[in-house]
């Protein structure tokens, strides 16, 4: 067993490693909720054990404290949050979960660039199937389907050659914080430096100034205060 976690840190580095209350801190989506996409759930149903499977296509994997997400994962756990507070019932998000993965050939559809231009097409084939009005009313109305798409899967979102998600701008991408796969195994840092916002922003409760956490840790005034910002906003 520990061969296969030391296998697994190593599987992790480059793509984001996020617990379930980490997710939750992040996301602003339950951890219960988060669970229940990713890892599927079992129920009685008129007496018999049933099981519904994951929503998600999680390439999630199990570290010493438990079943790890990766940053994919945490993108399409946001934009799934979307259509649920669009109103979108628990069926018809699975539906179009499951149904997006096979028109668009991708694992975590809907946190790619494909959907941007082809999600209208998408949802339209799966209105039928689903049976959802809001659905259906993102289909007819381009604005209401630019209100849920834009502000989740795109606002401070950079995508690679591949239309995949690469790094995430939580404050906007002209702030200093930013959620990058590729470091940190995808914490939250201050992008010139790298110090993770955790750490300043404990400095600064600590210490009271943003003039000093920024000198001892040689970071620049902007950096201080916006990973004090977004730790504050993200408070577990």
């Amino acid at each position: 067993m520990e061969v296969l976690l030391s296998k697994t840190r190593y599987a992790l580095i480059g793509h984001g490693t996020y617990s379930f209350a980490e997710a939750e801190r992040l996301t602003g989506v339950p951890a219960y909720t988060i669970r229940r996409w990713t890892k599927g759930y079992s129920y009685r149903y008129q007496g018999e054990d049933r099981h519904s499977p994951p929503i998600i296509a999680t390439h999630a994997r199990y570290t010493e404290g438990g079943p790890a997400l990766d940053f994919a994962d945490l993108l399409e756990v946001r934009f799934l949050d979307a259509f649920r507070r669009y109103g979108v019932g628990a069926w018809a998000i699975r539906i179009a979960s499951l149904r997006a993965q096979e028109l668009l050939g991708r694992p975590r559809p809907f946190s790619t660039q494909i959907f941007k231009t082809d999600g209208r097409t998408v949802l339209a084939e799966l209105v039928p199937e689903a049976g959802d009005p809001h659905l259906l009313d993102l289909v007819r109305d381009q604005y209401e389907f630019s209100k849920v798409v834009d502000p989740f899967l795109y606002s401070g979102i950079e995508f690679n050659q591949l239309q995949e998600p690469c790094r995430w701008w939580p404050l906007g991408d002209a702030r200093k914080v930013v959620i990058d796969p590729k470091r940190s195994f995808g914490a939250p840092i201050v992008s010139e430096s790298g110090v993770p916002t955790a750490v300043l922003a404990a400095g600064f409760a600590a210490e009271g100034s943003l003039e000093f956490v920024a000198q001892w840790y040689r970071v620049t005034l902007d950096e201080v205060k916006d990973a004090v910002e977004f730790e504050t906003s993200h408070a577990a």
